[in-house]
């Protein structure tokens, strides 16, 4: 088979690899995406804050998705916790920020569908439908092989194939993996009471347990518990597991009935030491990864796709860039805001699991003065959204 000579490849067909594919193609340049044809069934949902849907917008995906989304125009945070000291209940409201809504949920699935679809529709993109068997750092241009023996070459390769990238292993860039005494029960349920649009998370000691709106009255559901209990929970039958999640959201909507197949996802975290080396830049989930607390983690890797586009169009239109001096300027853009949510959303999930007081009681202060002292809470919300390190760059 001949080679494919492009001037970015992109590794990995999930949403993040397929939203940076098209990115990368909206600032100018030929892009291969290198992925399987389809990948595994995925029940999750995602939900997209506005910036997300910006991105989405601006690279033509959007559009193939927005029938398929639900509005979040409340978020509302509940301590759960049976603990003395309890943080109060606190609602943002995204008209609050002159919004229409802080974002859409989506399920995974019809986001990846709706985003291939944008993909095959776009001429500067070559979909190579296969999985990636090895990357060759050593030549004047890294060269990808992949399984069925076809050979893509590029100036930068942008790894965006989760958490067990081997775009990350051939780049030699180490990482820091953990995990959490808590797996994740997700499914979606149809419920008696309308939910007003409203994503409602509670906080309990053995962590979240989140409702966000799906269309009509039903939400999808992501229910963190230790691991033997969400073993427990998935044994049950659909009335009797419908019964106890209904238990457990204090019959804030009504009557549930389970709406979909189930999924089981143990919780685990992961830290790459650099965002990029070489000729290769990581994004989303193939250098870091966390538990869905708050909506950050897609939000997370589309915020390290605009950036990464931003400068390959500025590099393009100012006579082109080494693909090292690239990845360098990305991974100068993107560390703070890659840091501190990582370490945030990893604090707060510990701050659920901890018996020790005074955490507790610093969690609970955070969150009154976030409901109480207005600029803070316009301050969190709108840094939630879109921090500020993305919005000057």
């Amino acid at each position: 088979m001949g080679t494919i000579d492009v001037e970015i490849a992109v590794v990995g067909g999930g949403p993040a690899g397929l939203t940076a594919a098209l990115a990368l193609s909206a600032a100018g340049a030929e892009v291969a995406l290198v992925a399987p044809p389809a990948p595994p069934a995925d029940h999750r949902t995602t939900a997209l804050f506005a910036g997300s849907v910006e991105v989405l917008r601006a690279v033509g995906g959007w559009d193939r998705v927005a029938d398929r989304a639900a509005p979040l125009k409340t978020m509302r945070l509940v301590d759960g916790t049976r603990r003395l000291v309890r943080a109060p209940e606190i609602a943002f409201h995204a008209s609050e920020l002159g919004l229409d809504a802080f974002g859409w949920n989506v399920a995974n699935a019809a986001l990846t569908e709706g985003l291939a679809a944008a993909v095959a529709a776009d001429g500067r993109i070559r979909r190579v439908e296969a999985t990636m068997d090895r990357l060759d750092l050593a030549g004047p241009r890294p060269e990808l092989v992949t399984a069925d023996d076809r050979t893509v070459t590029a100036r930068l390769v942008v790894g965006a194939d989760g958490r067990g990238s081997k775009v990350r292993e051939a780049a030699g860039i180490a990482v820091k993996t953990w995990s959490y005494p808590q797996t994740a029960l997700v499914l979606n349920l149809d419920h008696t009471a309308p939910h007003f649009d409203t994503s409602t998370e509670f906080h309990t000691e053995t962590g979240p347990f989140t409702l966000v709106p799906l269309a009509a009255r039903r939400s999808a559901l992501v229910c963190i518990e230790k691991p033997a209990v969400a073993e427990a929970l998935n044994a049950l039958s659909d009335d009797a597991l419908a019964a106890d999640l209904e238990r457990r959201a204090h019959s804030m909507l009504g009557r549930f009935t389970v709406a979909s197949p189930r999924q089981l996802w143990p919780m685990a975290g992961l830290s790459a030491e650099a965002l990029a080396r070489g000729p290769v830049v990581l994004v989303a989930e193939t250098c870091h990864a966390f538990p869905p607390i708050g909506a950050q983690g897609l939000n997370l890797g589309i915020r390290d796709i605009a950036a990464l586009a931003e400068i390959v169009r500025r590099a393009r239109t100012g006579g082109g860039l080494p693909a090292e001096t690239i990845g360098e300027r990305y991974a100068a853009a993107r560390r703070s805001d890659v840091w501190t949510r990582t370490t945030g959303v990893d604090l707060l999930n510990r701050s659920l699991l901890t018996d020790f007081l005074p955490v507790q009681v610093g969690r609970a202060v955070l969150l009154q003065l976030a409901r109480d002292v207005g600029p803070l809470r316009k301050l969190m919300m709108r840094e939630g959204l879109s921090p500020r390190l993305l919005r000057s760059t």
